[in-house]
């Protein structure tokens, strides 16, 4: 079973999971509604002493949501006691961060709501398992909540259908709290630390958030490594497994690139002429093999592994720097680049998971040490 069912989880609570952590002592206020001053199609927020307003491009229900912390301290009655803000509380609550520069009107709906931070002890217990919120709740500071509960589920769920079907090591289903329990820990520390420097009421965080962080933002910004760099923290495509029992980095080593636990770079190609990328190439939820190198790199030994797919779960592809029929085409040397592949280096081999992640990779042609990984994680996937 795999609790899926959010904050208050009733597969975590019958299984005996401890969900610890608490409640910030702010109360928020989430609306969907109209409004005028806006520039469409962008997010706004504003920054002010009392802390932060956000304005979401929605388009329905209603154009905009906004989300908002109330400005003055307070303690929210219990849930459910308090009515939702009205028309003229929402507008008041506006003005404050705007000073009158946004109209609201046509509101859909509106609550008031309190942030919880927690995260579950473990992640299995036997037969259970946890993903998403029944997992981990934060606040909404970096938007992380959605990717990480995604996140959570794609690593669980091939790994659920290879074990399940008999394919893997049931050890493999071990290595899902292994891998995402450290990322929902990590998630949470970020979150709340954003969260403290968006709600604190410190003078020098104050002046730091409302006069320093725009500017440092707007100089960040002009860099491309460093939107590069935030982009991919803020959208966790920076995470990394390499830790993680099921990775593995095989011998010889490769000196450069993403290394086994990374997730696999994109980088354009070509398929029989017609462009593509690597990531569409290898895109099926199945394991990908990907071998590199010239068309004479790949003893006739290799044959049968180039043309038969294992079973159905590995499927192996060519990645070369001439345009090869059938193979995956790389003449600009873009991917071989992105996999830290030089002329000299050019021959390697790499495993790919179904979850687009490097699971095992090595320099050479030799796949001894291939096989080995495979007879672990995968009984009786290798080809012979």
């Amino acid at each position: 079973m795999v609790g899926c069912d959010g904050a208050r989880s009733a597969v975590r609570h019958h299984a005996g999971i401890d969900f610890t952590g608490g409640a910030y002592p702010q109360t928020f206020v989430l609306a969907d509604l109209a409004a005028d001053g806006l520039e469409p199609g962008a997010a706004h927020v504003y920054l002010s002493a009392a802390g932060m307003l956000f304005f979401f491009p929605l388009g329905r229900p209603a154009p905009w949501r906004l989300l908002a912390m109330r400005p003055r301290p307070d303690t929210p009655p219990p849930a459910g006691d308090e009515p939702a803000p009205s028309p003229a509380e929402l507008r008041t609550l506006t003005d404050t961060y705007t000073n009158g520069d946004v109209w609201l009107h046509d509101p859909v709906w509106a609550t008031y709501f309190r942030i919880h931070h927690r995260h579950a002890t473990t992640y299995r217990a036997d037969r259970v398992f946890l993903a998403g919120d029944a997992a981990h709740i934060h606040s909404p500071a970096g938007a992380q909540g959605m990717n990480t509960g995604i996140q959570d589920a794609w690593n669980l769920g091939w790994k659920l259908a290879l074990t399940t079907g008999g394919a893997a090591n049931p050890a493999l289903l071990d290595t899902y709290q292994a891998e995402r329990q450290p990322v929902g820990r990590n998630v949470l520390r970020f979150t709340d630390r954003a969260f403290g420097i968006a709600t604190s009421t410190n003078p020098v965080i104050r002046v730091a958030r409302t006069h320093i962080a725009p500017r440092l933002i707007r100089l960040a910004g002009r860099s491309r490594r460093a939107r590069t760099a935030g982009l991919r923290t803020v959208a966790q495509l920076a995470i990394n497994y390499r830790h993680s029992p099921a990775v593995e980095e095989g011998h010889p080593r490769l000196r450069r690139g993403p290394r086994a636990g990374d997730r696999l770079p994109d980088a354009a190609i070509h398929v029989n002429g017609e462009p593509y990328t690597l990531h569409r190439a290898l895109g099926a939820p199945r394991h990908h093999l990907l071998l590199t190198g010239s068309s004479d790199a790949w003893p006739t030994q290799t044959a049968a592994l180039l043309g038969t797919p294992a079973t159905g779960l590995v499927t192996v592809h060519r990645l070369t720097r001439e345009s090869t029929q059938g193979a995956l085409a790389d003449t600009h040397g873009d991917a071989h680049a992105r996999l830290g592949l030089d002329r000299d280096e050019g021959t390697a081999h790499c495993l790919v998971r179904p979850d687009g992640y490097i699971a095992y990779r090595a320099q050479g042609n030799d796949l001894t040490g291939l096989y080995a990984h495979l007879d672990c994680w995968l009984p009786g996937a290798p080809p012979r």
